[in-house]
């Protein structure tokens, strides 16, 4: 796929777009998903090579991406990714990157103007990025009419309440102060904590693991489903094996017994599962199995 190409698909009368801001090759897979070793990605290689890991060198391929969505009149993005600019030292992906995603969001049509409301299914770095924009040395919410919507219990960790994360990786206190503060000041941000249904179509509800505060976002309509997962999973891997967690996951055992949760809900009301990362299709519906879930079809 390339970057430019927008797919989308309908969730009832809910539209879909898919943003990439970045597509390839990451780090090892067994280094993202550690509860995974060698031989586990190995088994499963004709469901994962070569969308979601590569054929030889044995790295994951991942995407770094927002969803947006057409609900009731209105336009939500769903994560925005890692922005252009930022003082992200130790992740060169990152660090200072310059790339055309508001171009791309443009071309898909949608200006920044257009957005009223923002999600940020949890507040890591890749989540939030184009939250803002560097406007002559001062960061400012992108998009200016929107609401953005901010889990509870992750603007208490990586906030200054929480002492930036406890202080443990000084790049949190760079992307607070970059990528949420600045929304704060702007009157913008909206703080939920449980559930927040954000119209008749569409409902945060928390999902902690990954981060205290990540959430999933479920859209229903018109008798069809999708649950956007966030870094509730980073590969396919974590659908044939949920007990696995990636490297990221603050608390890797609630967010395997999340994880194992979301799964379950969505194999049984057949929704379609959209993580924020799977560097090939973007989407996928599941069905129960043996030992984990099976991947069914794929959409995105």
């Amino acid at each position: 796929m390339t970057e430019d190409r927008v797919p989308r698909l309908l969730i009832g009368d809910v539209e879909v777009l898919r943003i990439v801001e970045w597509q390839g090759p990451y780090v090892p897979a067994a280094d993202l998903v550690p509860g995974c070793g060698p031989k586990v990605w190995e088994e499963h290689a004709a469901q994962l090579v070569p969308d979601h890991r590569e054929a030889a060198g044995g790295r994951a391929v991942v995407a770094l991406q927002t969803w947006v969505l057409r609900s009731g009149g209105r336009t939500v993005l769903v994560d925005t990714g890692v922005g252009n600019g930022r003082e992200r030292p130790g992740n060169p992906l990152f660090h200072r990157r310059q790339g055309d995603f508001l171009g791309r969001l443009e071309r898909a049509g949608v200006r920044p103007g257009d957005v009223d409301v923002v999600i940020n299914t949890h507040l890591h770095a890749d989540h939030v990025g184009w939250n803002t924009l560097d406007a002559g040395g001062e960061w400012v919410p992108a998009f200016p009419g929107a609401r953005y919507l901010l889990p509870a219990a992750d603007d208490h960790h990586f906030g200054p309440a929480g002492g930036y994360a406890g202080g443990a990786r000084p790049v949190d206190r760079l992307v607070y102060e970059d990528s949420v503060a600045p929304v704060h000041r702007a009157g913008q941000a909206v703080v939920w904590e449980d559930t927040y249904r954000v119209d008749e179509h569409l409902v945060l509800e928390a999902a902690p693991g990954h981060t205290p505060g990540s959430a999933v976002l479920r859209v229903e309509s018109r008798g069809e489903r999708a649950v956007f997962v966030g870094d509730l999973l980073h590969s396919p891997v974590q659908i044939l094996r949920p007990e696995c967690s990636s490297c990221f996951c603050l608390d890797p055992g609630q967010a395997a017994r999340t994880r194992q949760r979301v799964l379950q809900r969505a194999a049984d009301e057949r929704a379609l599962v959209v993580p924020a990362h799977f560097g090939g299709a973007g989407a996928v519906q599941v069905r129960e199995a043996a030992h984990g879930f099976a991947l069914h079809r794929w959409a995105a």
